[in-house]
């Protein structure tokens, strides 16, 4: 199974916050979701504090830089 993936690799951490909602919300029927945030720690901060803020169950990070959003 091909795991849906949004990659954050060169997006401004401007631009995180709406990349993420967005996708998570048009793609929940597609659950699990993986997000790449790459060795940055703010842009891991930033991907977890919109999950947060869009009150997602169930995500974590399986690897460093890599989250899965795993319940909505």
């Amino acid at each position: 199974m091909k795991l849906k993936t949004l990659d954050l690799h060169g997006i401004k951490h401007s631009d995180v916050d709406l990349k993420v909602e967005n996708f998570v919300l048009l793609n929940q029927e597609q659950i699990p979701l993986e997000i790449v945030c790459g060795n940055s720690q703010r842009m891991i901060d930033l991907v977890t504090a919109t999950l947060d803020r869009i009150e997602c169950e169930d995500f974590n990070q399986v690897q460093f830089g890599t989250i899965m959003v795993r319940k909505l």
